[in-house]
């Protein structure tokens, strides 16, 4: 989100707080829960959160290692092994944010492997994601540039991973209603800000008033912040926890 030094406060007025019944069924929450008891539905809901969240993760291994295939080697064993084992069990619903669980279970992992003579040969016939390395975004962006240690930069990247899950939503639910066009004249006021274009421009490549185009805009903005909320939901652990880790998050965003 654009204008992030004021972006937060005016997230946290307009947005209200989850309640616990729309929190109960979360993926995370699935995830903590089958760390006592049997639940069918939880390899799943790991599975969908760690095939979001991926990214961050090699962000933080490739900060740390040159070979980018090494790293993808040991992305994906981390993942064999997190979805194999039930290492979601030993995560503590109480301080349970899959952000910090994840980021705990790599650094143990990589103890782990950095104490071996060899990280294992790839493959190795276990279960593995479908991991995007091949995207411009995997190969390019993580070539040390600055100084940024490799927390800071894990913390950044899952910011702008949540977020670009947050817009990509956004965009299919306009585009299943017809509304493309709406989404691409709309999207760049969803900071607030007016990002190069004016709502009588947006207006007329939309055949409609000016007093529509922000009413629409408004709206727009209504639904990512409702997106936001819902997204940020399934990893934590509980609803107390989500605005928190939306200040959290534009924190690192701004840094």
């Amino acid at each position: 989100i654009p204008n992030l030094e004021s972006g937060y406060k005016k997230f946290m007025r307009s947005t209200p707080s989850s309640g616990s019944e729309e929190f109960a069924s979360t993926r995370w929450s699935i995830v903590l829960a089958a760390g006592q008891a049997d639940r069918p539905d939880s390899r799943q809901a790991l599975a969908e959160l760690c095939q979001s969240y991926w990214y961050p993760l090699y962000a933080y291994v490739r900060r740390r290692i040159n070979d980018p295939h090494e790293a993808q080697d040991l992305i994906q064993e981390f993942f064999s092994r997190l979805l194999e084992q039930n290492a979601f069990a030993i995560a503590d619903p109480q301080r349970g944010r899959f952000r910090a669980f994840l980021l705990t279970s790599l650094r143990n992992f990589l103890t782990d492997q950095w104490n071996r003579t060899k990280a294992r040969k790839r493959g190795g016939g276990q279960m593995r994601l479908s991991l995007n390395f091949e995207s411009e975004k995997s190969l390019d962006a993580l070539e040390p540039t600055d100084d940024q240690t490799p927390e800071r930069l894990f913390d950044r990247q899952w910011a702008i991973t949540l977020m670009d899950l947050v817009m990509t939503r956004l965009r299919d639910e306009l585009v299943r209603a017809g509304k493309e066009l709406h989404f691409e004249q709309l999207k760049g006021f969803l900071g607030g800000g007016r990002t190069g274009t004016s709502y009588a421009k947006v207006a007329r490549e939309l055949g409609i008033s000016t007093g529509a185009a922000m009413v629409a805009a408004h709206r727009l903005r209504r639904r990512y912040r409702d997106l936001l909320r819902e997204e940020i939901a399934q990893t934590v652990a509980s609803p107390d926890e989500v605005d928190d880790e939306i200040r959290s998050l534009f924190t690192c965003l701004s840094r």
